[in-house]
């Protein structure tokens, strides 16, 4: 008999749709013979299935199968076909009959004893599930038919959080074949967006915890309301790294959208925390500075995302920035303009979403205390020259704003009076993003900083006077073409979060006041 499956194969964060046909025919001698592109993972996932089967109280045919994981051109991974495979060996073997394998796809990797393991990349199964059930806007069903999803159990919150499709949760092989069987009714997990943004949206830290540094708390709300990248430069113990931590806080709540686009890359990779099937607040990713430069952009032979998709839609920290390797630096050119990263492969090509806020941080100096007024400095010219040359001028070119925190003094740091909270920050965020929202209407920009050139010349009209500020400003500086069209972008967030109609010579000062690190006494 020939029985066939839905399931799905993961090819970086994306999945794509898999037929398991399974024919079990007489022969003299029993052997399975598995084709389709199988790597060692599942290769291996024969001997497995035969052990569960059978511990499961079913029994091994004894007879010639066949498995074909259709499409043949598209290598197959992971353990996540376990499941499938089994049922469709007891299907064909005539152990079951059931209407519903064709009405649900099916995950899942089993352990010997019959019971399930948790896959990866179940989000987007269940997405690409809905999309052959309901279609996209660009194509029609490809199966109508299709109700559902069996998944493991330790996976049912994550692929729950899709709408519109039956997420059917298993223990073991034994109550899937109940279900399919109808031996055993499984209730659909219910979706529970709502209720996961109202358990792991808050965070614990606030901007009232940093005593002094209101100024550069103003340059990090400018960055958080329009999606700027920030670079900070000061001495040992600033504040810096509190700064950049608490930088989330104040960012818009991520969307329902923009969460299931995050979690997805989470999950195709298995770092989703467990009991938290569903990312709530902004990442924030700070990778220490001996990343390769695969670990930061992503790579492998198979590729997968790095910590720069890890932050999509949240924040990538680099602290100690001169520390890092200067190449692994250079990558980061690409996806800073881009908002995602393409990895090429001899066999495949994938790209990963990558739009997110860089913060960077770094010393003055080598010994750190070049700026700090109580520590004496020794580090002579060349050996800061050298040290601020390891980032090179076109990374810097795409930080947005340069800003200087000085050391805290011991009045600000005994006192009692708290800071600026998260709380008004995000307010003055929130507000700036409002008028963003509407400006970019009809286009697919959502922030500032993320105008086109043309965008940027429609939206930031000068007059006289600003434009003879910014020409000896440009002039003055040496800055580039970029730099000029971030100024403009810094000027109009600044406008923003004063709620004015066009750019007055206060905010573009303030913006050019940002480019510090252009001015020839830092390089």
């Amino acid at each position: 008999m020939l029985a066939r499956l839905h399931t799905f194969s993961l090819v970086g964060i994306d999945a794509l749709p898999v037929i398991a046909e399974v024919d079990v025919s007489g022969a003299a001698i029993p052997k399975t013979i598995l084709v389709g592109l199988p790597e060692a993972a599942v290769r291996e996932s024969v001997h497995r299935i035969e052990r569960a089967t059978v511990n499961s109280g079913f029994v091994r045919p004894q007879d010639r199968v066949v498995i074909n994981l259709a499409p043949a051109e598209l290598p197959k991974q992971a353990a996540s076909f376990d499941l499938p495979i089994a049922l469709g060996i007891l299907a064909g073997s005539g152990q079951i009959e059931s209407d519903k394998l064709g009405e649900y796809a099916v995950v899942g990797e089993l352990a010997l004893d019959g019971s399930m393991r948790p896959v990866k990349g179940v989000l987007s199964m269940a997405l690409a599930a809905r999309a052959m059930r309901t279609g996209t806007e660009d194509q029609p069903p490809a199966n109508p038919t299709l109700k559902g999803i069996v998944v493991p159990t330790a996976n049912a919150g994550e692929a729950a959080v899709v709408e519109g499709l039956e997420v059917i949760a298993v223990d073991s092989l034994t109550q899937a074949v109940g279900f399919f069987a109808g031996a055993v009714d499984l209730p659909p997990e219910p979706c529970r967006v709502h209720e996961l943004f109202d358990a792991y949206g808050g965070y614990e830290i606030d901007f009232a915890d940093v005593r002094g540094q209101e100024m550069a708390k103003r340059a990090i709300t400018i960055a958080a309301s329009g999606g700027h990248n920030l670079l900070m430069l000061g001495p040992p113990g600033s504040g810096k790294t509190m700064l950049a931590k608490r930088l989330p806080t104040i960012l818009p709540q991520l969307t329902a959208d923009e969460s299931v686009e995050t979690t997805r890359i989470y999950s195709a990779v298995g770092r989703l925390q467990a009991g938290e099937p569903l990312l709530a607040r902004r990442p924030f990713r700070s990778p220490h500075h001996t990343i390769s430069n695969a670990g930061l952009v992503g790579g492998s032979s198979t590729p997968a995302p790095g910590e720069i998709s890890l932050a999509h839609n949240g924040v990538l920290f680099l602290d100690e920035l001169p520390e890092f390797n200067r190449q692994t630096l250079e990558v980061l050119r690409q996806p800073l303009e881009d908002g995602c990263v393409t990895i090429s492969r001899a066999l495949t090509s994938t790209t990963f979403p990558a739009s997110f806020i860089l913060i960077a941080s770094l010393n003055p100096c080598p010994c750190g205390f070049r700026t700090d007024p109580r520590r004496e400095c020794h580090c002579s010219v060349p050996q800061v020259e050298r040290y601020m040359a390891k980032i090179s001028g076109p990374l810097l070119d795409r930080i947005d704003l340069h800003i200087e925190v000085p050391a805290v003094a011991f009045k600000e740091l005994s006192s009692k009076q708290e800071g600026t909270s998260s709380e008004s920050m995000r307010a003055e965020v929130n507000a700036s993003r409002v008028l963003q929202a509407a400006r970019f209407a009809r286009s697919g920009t959502r922030t500032n900083a993320q105008m086109t050139s043309r965008e940027t010349r429609n939206t930031c009209p000068l007059d006289k006077v600003c434009t003879n500020l910014l020409r000896q400003s440009i002039n003055e500086m040496g800055l580039s073409a970029r730099a000029h069209d971030k100024i403009l972008r810094v000027a109009r967030t600044i406008a923003d979060l004063e709620r004015a109609e066009s750019i007055r010579p206060e905010h573009l000062s303030e913006a050019v006041n940002y480019r510090m690190l252009d001015r020839s006494l830092w390089r």
